[in-house]
């Protein structure tokens, strides 16, 4: 079996060998087919393929996010990742670890960390409180939980 390795960078753009995959629907295909195995690491198996994925900390990194507001408050969340691979966020899964904010994607199997850009999108709408740090939408305050670490 031909094994391949890919890089992911902060940013959530996917490498082979230096250059750059820009192909959506490969990057689209390679985040709705990646497992991770029993070490923590992450692999997509394509026609006989082993492709491993090396991150600094999750291959899943959420590069915009589009807030669509109603009525002056926020009602949902969609997340794009690589490729424009794009899901609903569920506020639920917030978790704030050292510098980053994080979520879960692909129905909770993966933790996927905010880029700088859906960062910003999403920086109106959290709220600082007694509490902590939060985000409202739909009325309901959800509190960005401590990261509990690596998956």
């Amino acid at each position: 079996m031909r094994e391949y390795r890919y890089r992911v960078d902060r940013d959530g753009r996917i490498f082979h060998d230096g250059s750059e995959i820009v192909d959506p629907a490969v990057l689209r295909f390679f985040l709705l087919a990646m497992q991770q195995t029993e070490d923590r690491r992450y692999l997509v198996l394509c026609q006989g393929e082993r492709n491993w994925f090396e991150a600094e900390d999750t291959p899943f990194v959420i590069q915009r996010a589009r807030c669509e507001a109603s009525g002056g408050e926020l009602a949902a969340v969609d997340l794009y990742l690589a490729g424009d691979y794009r899901e609903a966020l569920d506020p639920s899964t917030l978790e704030g670890g050292g510098d980053f904010l994080y979520c879960r994607v692909r129905r909770g199997a993966f933790r996927a960390r905010f880029g700088r850009l859906a960062v910003h999108a999403l920086a109106p709408y959290l709220i600082d409180g007694s509490e902590g740090i939060g985000l409202v939408l739909r009325g309901v305050r959800y509190p960005i939980r401590p990261a509990l670490g690596r998956g």
